[in-house]
């Protein structure tokens, strides 16, 4: 693998897997939380897209890191940490929860595991959330222990996954139900397996607990997995579009809310105590500015969307940008994600996108994710 647009160093950091990532032809990866991220193989996005949604492909996503919250306070702690409430939340259970700050700016947007009921996980996305947790546990005076575990996650995605990890784990895993977790045996070491992925396809995360054991773990699966017509992969830029999955950092940042996220249905009960709960009160009671919406729009495939796409108005009026867009095989137009004015986002409400090859395209404003 050519690192030569990277400058390795221990600030990034290689997973288990990456040996078996190169050796499988990856051609770039990125970065997310300081860890390397498969962003692409030899394949194009759309042979991809279409490989994923017809077979099994194994993902490297160990810059999934999770954050360690454990002790006596640990519910206390989370719970001050999300306007979601977690009260009914059952050990075994996965929620996808924003988390914000005072001023109810999003930090992050992560999966809690609950793995007993004085331990949590925080599966993370892109931002330093171990160090605002152990901020937050010195300043609350809360009785916890904040760490990030040595755990790997591997992502088994695709309508073939349920029976490849079948073969390998045993017919337990097809009672695994939706966003839930059960743990399994794996060369003597008990390891956390849940129902869920960054994908629009079946799919289960695989939480690996130990490094040393990361590529057989790799070549298990990847053995299983040939009968499936098992590929290397990565999230898909299309699928993930298609799908309505946000990129934090990306498709929303601190600069935004719960509310201009699309994230109504987990804060509806907002009877408990959290961080950011008088500014977040002000906002459902003030409405927002903005709200993410998905954008249809014509013309040849877009260009990638590596400089946000600007969107403007039928008379001109700049009212958001696309964040993250690509062509739909499937829906047969471009597709993308745009934080935009709130008085534009209307359903069925028509803009004009301009793309990096000078080509104004016309659109309309769709909700997420995108069913037509």
């Amino acid at each position: 693998m050519n690192f030569s647009n990277i400058t390795m160093s221990k600030r990034i950091r290689r997973t288990p897997y990456t040996d078996k990532i190169e050796e499988c032809g990856v051609t770039g990866f990125t970065v997310v939380n300081h860890m390397l991220l498969p962003k692409a193989f030899s394949r194009s996005t759309e042979e991809d897209y279409w490989h994923l949604a017809s077979h099994v492909q194994l993902w490297d996503v160990s810059c999934q890191r999770q954050v360690q919250i454990e002790g006596p306070d640990s519910d206390k702690f989370i719970q001050m940490m999300t306007p979601r409430s977690i009260k009914d939340m059952h050990i075994g259970q996965c929620l996808y929860i924003p988390l914000i700050d005072e001023n109810a700016g999003m930090i992050n947007d992560p999966v809690l595991l609950k793995l007993d009921n004085k331990k949590f996980w925080l599966s993370i996305a892109d931002s330093d959330v171990l160090l605002w947790a152990k901020g937050l546990a010195v300043g609350l005076n809360l009785n916890v222990s904040i760490l990030e575990p040595e755990i790997y996650p591997l992502a088994i995605q695709g309508p073939k996954s349920e029976d490849l990890m079948v073969s390998v784990f045993g017919e337990e895993i097809r009672s695994i139900k939706f966003f839930n977790f059960k743990v399994f045996d794996f060369n003597g070491e008990q390891q956390i397996i849940s129902r869920s992925g960054y994908s629009n396809q079946d799919g289960f995360e695989i939480f690996f607990s130990g490094y040393d054991n990361g590529e057989l773990i790799w070549e298990k699966l990847w053995q299983h997995g040939l009968k499936y017509n098992i590929s290397a992969g990565c999230p898909n830029l299309i699928d993930r579009i298609e799908a309505g999955l946000l990129s934090y950092g990306n498709d929303f940042t601190i600069k935004n809310n719960p509310m201009e996220c699309n994230f109504e249905n987990y804060i509806k009960d907002l009877n408990h105590e959290f961080i950011g709960k008088k500014a977040l009160e002000k906002i459902k009671l003030k409405g927002v500015t903005k709200k993410i919406r998905g954008i249809i729009f014509d013309e040849s495939p877009c260009p990638s969307c590596t400089i946000p796409f600007p969107v403007f108005s039928k008379n001109k009026l700049k009212i958001g940008e696309i964040t993250s867009g690509i062509y739909s095989p499937k829906l047969k137009k471009n597709i993308g994600i745009s934080m935009i004015l709130r008085e534009y986002s209307d359903v069925e409400t028509e803009v004009i996108i301009e793309t990096p090859d000078k080509i104004k395209r016309y659109g309309v404003i769709n909700l997420l994710p995108f069913t037509k």
